[in-house]
């Protein structure tokens, strides 16, 4: 896939702005200010991010694949189409059993 410029006004697929990398996790912030920011990821099977908290609310909406999300002890899956909310402050960690892609919206506030 050739790099993709991230302009505004412009109609995107959010899942092709984004490739995967074997045994790694990618990640694209495309835009960011002071209320927040929305980032694209993808995870390779078996990527894990560790249990850590955020200050504020997160979206998270799965575009490819199938993510684990542990928040407080409590597992979900995820898969595309979907999306899940992390409140802030929450314990939570992010698995790859296979591998996939998401965008995360966290907004200030």
């Amino acid at each position: 896939m050739m790099e993709q410029k991230i302009e505004k006004a412009t109609v995107m697929r959010a899942n092709e702005l984004i490739d995967y990398a074997q045994g790694g996790i990618v990640s694209k912030e495309f835009i960011h200010s002071q209320a927040g920011s929305v980032t694209l990821f993808a995870f390779d099977a078996g990527q894990k991010l560790s249990e850590h908290t955020a200050p504020y609310d997160a979206l998270l909406q799965v575009l490819d694949g199938e993510a684990e999300i542990m928040i407080e002890g409590e597992l979900f899956h995820v898969k595309a189409g979907e999306m899940l909310i992390i409140p802030r402050g929450a314990l939570h960690a992010v698995n790859a059993a296979q591998r996939f892609k998401m965008m995360l919206t966290m907004i200030r506030g």
